[in-house]
């Protein structure tokens, strides 16, 4: 699983991936814009494919999510894209 370049099209190079070690991986350039896309799982890593060809699942079926932020790289900091604003406000109006 990993993330993705954004420019002219949804998917582009470089790819992001949601596993390495820090420092091995690409060099992140000002003027870059990419899609990050974790995992995050309460069991295992491993997933599986399912045959419908789109869900994944992990191997264990413990809970996970998978999400995604864009992100525009400037010179000595990143610039959040995206947002969960409008998700965080539909929760808080059924906490109510």
């Amino acid at each position: 699983m990993v993330g993705h370049g954004v420019g002219t099209r949804l998917h582009e190079k470089p790819e992001v991936p949601n596993y390495g070690k820090r420092g091995a991986g690409i060099k992140l350039e000002e003027g870059m814009v990419i899609a990050i896309e974790p995992m995050i799982n309460a069991g295992r890593a491993g997933v599986k494919f399912w045959d419908d060809g789109w869900t994944v699942s992990t191997v264990d079926k413990k809970p996970s999510a998978h999400y995604e932020h864009t992100v525009a790289v400037k010179k000595g900091q990143a610039d959040v894209l995206s947002t969960f604003s409008y998700i965080e406000k539909v929760l808080e109006e059924k906490n109510k």
